[in-house]
């Protein structure tokens, strides 16, 4: 018998000595290289796990669409997690809906951030882009993602921003895509005129697209990858699995106090004095 529960999971009795498969939902992208990228990582993941059973669900635009894979595993117990960056209508409703209403008995983890893997991932491809060891001291980060308008979503990218501001150094100011403010362009031109020169765009997005793609066309200096297939991403979809098995669903909290990057950035100082502190 299955169950929804308050959160909008679903719960049954496992099959015995069955391991629960876990199925990745992404959201979906008429770029092709955001499903060749999404593949990609699930090949890690079965890599890191092989005997794992690792599925692929798409909220839109992409097939398989969520319902099939669900419909597929017919009353197997599979654990859902969202192939998103932060908290949102899609996971807050759309995943959970779709799971609820589907014949397997399924759990929904926590979306990846914010989460300090996310952080080396991001370091990372900033330091291919050609992030250099030791920013100057005009040096700042915008970090692009993608947008919503749920209060809970700025929260997680304004958490991510904060951790990314720790491990740099520098002041990361989020800025958004599309659904909140402000933009990528709206964030540099409020850091030039703060007095920074040396400012990188962070691609806070999980694959290549036109959201990515549109974000690192207005950077001034550099711009990184997408997430994408970094051996970090991996590990945190397995960490979001191993987690929402463990806790019946939903993963850890943010862990330490942090104070939000929109409000380190208003009261950053100017290039040419000392950098802002990152509590």
């Amino acid at each position: 018998m299955t169950a929804t529960t308050p959160m909008g999971r679903t719960t049954g009795t496992a099959t015995p000595g069955g391991t629960p498969a876990l199925v990745v939902v992404a959201h979906g992208s008429r770029d092709p290289r955001a499903l060749s990228t999404v593949r990609a990582l699930l090949d890690r993941v079965r890599a890191l796990r092989p005997a794992l059973p690792v599925h692929l669900g798409h909220i839109e635009l992409n097939a398989p669409l969520l319902p099939g894979t669900l419909a597929a595993l017919g009353h197997r117990e599979a654990v859902l997690v969202p192939l998103l960056l932060s908290r949102g209508h899609h996971v807050k409703r759309d995943i959970p809906e779709t799971a609820a209403a589907s014949p397997a008995r399924t759990r929904v983890a926590a979306p990846l951030g914010p989460h300090p893997l996310l952080v080396d991932v991001l370091h990372d491809n900033l330091l291919e882009a050609g992030w250099p060891l030791h920013a100057p001291r005009d040096a700042a980060v915008v970090l692009a993602a993608a947008g919503s308008r749920d209060p809970d979503s700025r929260t997680d990218t304004d958490r991510t921003a904060s951790l990314l501001a720790a491990r740099l150094g520098v002041p990361v100011v989020p800025a958004y895509a599309s659904a909140a403010a402000p933009t990528v362009p709206e964030a540099v031109r409020t850091l030039t005129a703060r007095g920074y020169r040396n400012i990188a765009v962070a691609s806070y997005f999980t694959a290549p697209g036109r959201f990515a793609t549109e974000c690192a066309a207005a950077a001034p200096w550099i711009a990184s990858a997408p997430l994408g297939t970094h051996p970090a991403m991996a590990r945190l979809l397995l960490h979001r699995y191993d987690r929402a098995r463990a806790l019946g669903g939903e993963s850890d909290p943010p862990t330490g106090a942090h104070r939000p990057a929109r409000a380190a950035m208003a009261h950053a100082a100017p290039a040419s004095g000392a950098h802002p502190a990152h509590a």
